[in-house]
């Protein structure tokens, strides 16, 4: 979740038709010859903060395979501005160092002429980088560091750069596309009274003279680079065990000392629920080896691997607010559910490209809906997925330009969420659409994808026509508008005649959709040009249009 509908539209209106690009977003946003020849194993980064100073100083040990040999190999290592890169060894040649020049917040670094073999293994550079890291303004959406301070006034930090970029704070290879396949470690110093919490499982502390602490965490599967997050703070923790789809899934739960009783009674009811829940129509956890934990954290969440940010304030909704105003919304905690469910969307399955963000919030805007359904029944949902609609904006298409690091509309929560509602409804089969989420998260399980691979996928395992129904609901931003006219035959009582066409619609598009005709279900296929029909109705009033079903309908 990098910022939420309802409430951020008018701060973040796309405009891609004007939208200019530089050089820093395409080196930024594409896999370019400087990332093209490496591939990322492991990070292993160590980290001091200095919170009283607002600075961070430390190392990122990079572990790399060779895709593409030769010479005269030039890397791309990103490291924002104002953070610094003092300097770069390689292991492979006893930690000598190599050059490097700055461009922007791209260092490039020089490896002369040691030459390089296709498919080389355990390659390695340690990057040590020190500064003052950007502060977020606006935590989640206008991210960086975290400096914040507890209700008792003592230190409580953290980062989130979704979208910004982990470069924001460690060196690294930022784009979304190279994950590191065999996972990351993150060692965290800090004043020994702090306590610090990273992504997976804590492997050790090790206290220091100077009366500060590191506490080591590391992550087994690959992690998005923005996933990897340290949080510092005045924690206490509990944990339990969750009979999972795999087993036993370690659950734990960090919070501040003095929220621990009302966080273990708040997180009792919405977190167990929510993983039987998910298990079920997504298949199992994703990420058991690295155990599942939710962190509380200054800032509203973030769906950081295998360490959720919790920042809800013990409240229902959305900060005590119903974002579909159904009040559905009202009885469940949204950040629990929302953030959880990007363990298997955006964390599992993940898009090489933040154009193609929507598969990312468009499913687990929808794992919202499905939660709904799990606790409340299918009615329920129903009613908080059309309620989400009052989000949407259709001010720009969903998926965003590709190459230069720009996501798109917003757009993508909750018209995503609502075109995988019409689409389930044209798979009309439950057990097709539950197989098909499933198999999304079996077939790309800890993998790297893209829309056009996601749609490919869907329309493969439904056997529906669905192209035209993607390219309509992602690549624009008009609603299909079926318009209608049912007209009484002359002189046959019962006897009507039912016209019908789609408009506002792509060439080509063809969506099946379902009406009702005296509350009795019926199936049309409307296209560009006029069809007619004759069916038996009670009156002209007779025919409903099925609100499970992302349009706009108009009776001629």
């Amino acid at each position: 979740m990098k910022y939420l509908f309802a409430l951020l539209l008018p701060f973040f209106t796309v405009l891609l038709s004007n939208a200019q690009y530089t050089h820093q977003d395409t080196l930024r946003g594409s896999n370019g010859s400087g990332r093209s020849w490496w591939d990322v194993q492991q990070y292993h980064i160590n980290v001091a903060v200095d919170i009283d100073n607002k600075t961070i100083k430390g190392t990122n040990r990079i572990n790399f395979n060779i895709t593409n040999g030769g010479k005269n190999k030039v890397m791309q290592i990103d490291m924002q501005m104002p953070m610094r890169i003092d300097r770069i060894e390689f292991v492979q040649m006893k930690y000598g160092t190599l050059p490097f020049r700055r461009e922007g917040n791209v260092c490039w670094v020089d490896f002369g002429e040691r030459e390089f073999k296709t498919g080389d293994t355990a390659q390695a550079i340690i990057v040590h980088f020190s500064g003052k890291p950007r502060a977020a303004v606006r935590a989640p959406w206008d991210g960086g560091w975290v400096w914040a301070k507890d209700a008792k006034g003592r230190p409580w930090v953290t980062v989130a750069c979704q979208g910004l970029g982990a470069s924001v704070w460690y060196p690294c290879k930022d784009i979304q596309s190279d994950e590191p396949d065999k996972g990351a470690t993150l060692g965290i110093t800090v004043p020994d009274s702090l306590v610090a919490v990273g992504n997976g499982r804590l492997i050790k502390k090790t206290p220091h003279a100077d009366s500060t602490l590191t506490w080591l965490w590391e992550v087994k599967n690959p992690i998005n680079n923005y996933n990897i997050i340290p949080y510092i703070g005045k924690y206490v923790n509990w944990e339990e065990k969750f009979a999972g789809a795999k087993g036993e899934l370690d659950c734990s739960y960090w919070v501040l000392d003095y929220n621990l009783e009302k966080a273990r009674t708040h997180f009792e009811r919405d977190t167990k629920p929510m993983l039987a829940c998910f298990e079920d129509w997504f298949g199992p956890y994703p990420f058991y080896e690295d155990s599942y934990k939710m962190v509380e954290a200054p800032h509203l969440g973030m769906e950081h691997q295998s360490a959720v940010a919790y920042g809800n304030q013990y409240k229902d909704g959305y900060l005590g607010m119903d974002l579909s105003g159904t009040g559905w919304g009202l009885k469940w905690d949204y950040i629990i559910v929302h953030e959880s469910g990007h363990e298997w969307f955006a964390n599992n399955i993940t898009t090489k490209d933040i154009a193609d963000m929507w598969v990312h919030e468009g499913f687990t805007t929808y794992s919202e809906v499905l939660y709904v359904e799990c606790r409340f029944g299918k009615e329920a949902a129903d009613e908080y997925c059309q309620g989400l609609r009052t989000g949407i904006e259709n001010n720009g298409p969903i998926i965003g330009p590709y190459g230069v690091n720009k996501e798109g509309s917003g757009d993508m929560y909750p018209k995503g969420a609502n075109m995988i509602h019409t689409i389930r409804q044209i798979i009309n089969d439950d057990a097709k659409f539950k197989a098909i989420l499933r198999g999304l998260n079996q077939t790309y399980y800890h993998k790297i994808t893209t829309s056009a691979e996601v749609e490919k996928y869907i329309i493969s395992q439904s056997g529906k026509k669905l192209e035209k129904v993607f390219d309509q609901y992602l690549r624009t931003a008009k609603v299909p508008l079926l318009e209608y006219k049912l007209t009484p035959k002359p002189g046959v009582a019962g006897a009507y005649t039912l016209r019908f066409r789609w408009s506002n619609v792509i060439e080509g598009f063809a969506m099946p959709m379902r009406i009702f005709i005296d509350k009795k279900p019926m199936w049309i296929t409307p296209k560009t040009t006029y069809q007619t029909i004759s069916i038996k109705a009670k009156s002209s009033k007779s025919l409903e249009i099925d609100p499970n079903f992302y349009i706009i309908s108009q009776q001629q």
